[in-house]
């Protein structure tokens, strides 16, 4: 663990004493999630060292500490992405600091791209697994044997069937597949999708890898759910945009808000 983890982490309790339970890192187009949180304060991420803030105009980059469904939980609204620094290592601190603050759960979100015809945007879908097309990893440069870490379970199976018991207690229907990560920025082209449906892949899109392997590097429970916002290039009669992204997510955003609120309370009270 960092230094800049712990000082970052004294911050929040200075201005929110108190241990958590739930870490969150909200992707693009579903920062109104952090609006949910109660009696909550929030800090930039300029006030916090070495966090990150995003060039993404969706991302508002501020730390968001509170409680959700009665359950104590830190949001990370806005995540830096690899494509804006070239930084696959750029998020660890800011996730860090979610474990010292006590976090033992990472719930990620994201926006992705569908490649599967039942699971249309403004869906959510459970990250099952991933496929790391980037090549990137952000624990290269680590200098022990832990960077040989097991990525067989990365996604908590105990995590996901949480999710899945409030999708149908809420009646809401959730898909769950494999997220491809591309390294970004720009969109994936029609014969990248096809190659990535070949191998299995069911959503693409530019982040939350990173963040998950730093979370299970640092011993986090991890689950992340993807809102789909576009089919993938050559799957839609149009061309895609960052505002078709940050539109779609919108739409999602109140699915993903039952479907957030009931798994805080489903894992926050085990």
């Amino acid at each position: 663990m960092s230094g800049f983890g712990r000082e970052c982490a004294e911050i929040v309790r200075a201005a929110r004493p108190g241990s958590y339970r739930v870490g969150m890192i909200l992707g693009s187009g579903l920062g109104s999630m952090a609006d949910e949180v109660e009696d909550a304060v929030r800090i930039p991420y300029g006030h916090l060292a070495e966090f990150p803030v995003s060039t993404v105009t969706s991302h508002s980059s501020e730390l968001v500490a509170g409680t959700m469904s009665g359950v104590p939980v830190v949001i990370l609204s806005g995540r830096a992405h690899y494509y804006e620094s070239g930084n696959a290592q750029v998020m660890r601190t800011p996730v860090e600091t979610l474990k010292e603050l006590g976090c033992n759960i990472l719930l990620a979100t994201n926006a992705a791209g569908s490649l599967r015809e039942d699971v249309a945007p403004g869906s959510p879908m459970l990250i099952s697994d991933h496929i790391n097309w980037s090549g990137l990893n952000p624990l290269i440069g680590e200098e022990d044997e832990r960077r040989f870490l097991d990525l067989s379970a990365a996604y908590d199976a105990d995590l996901r069937a949480a999710m899945h018991k409030v999708a149908e207690t809420t009646g809401q229907g959730i898909s769950e597949g494999t997220y491809m990560w591309f390294s970004g920025p720009t969109f994936e082209t029609p014969a990248e999708i096809k190659m990535a449906k070949m191998l299995g892949a069911d959503a693409v899109g530019m982040s939350t890898v990173p963040e998950v392997i730093i979370g299970r590097f640092l011993g986090m429970r991890v689950a992340a759910m993807s809102v789909i916002t576009n089919f993938g290039a050559g799957l839609q009669a149009h061309g895609l945009s960052h505002d078709e992204t940050k539109s779609m997510a919108q739409v999602g955003m109140d699915r993903m808000k039952e479907l957030v609120r009931g798994f805080v309370q489903e894992v926050g009270h085990e």
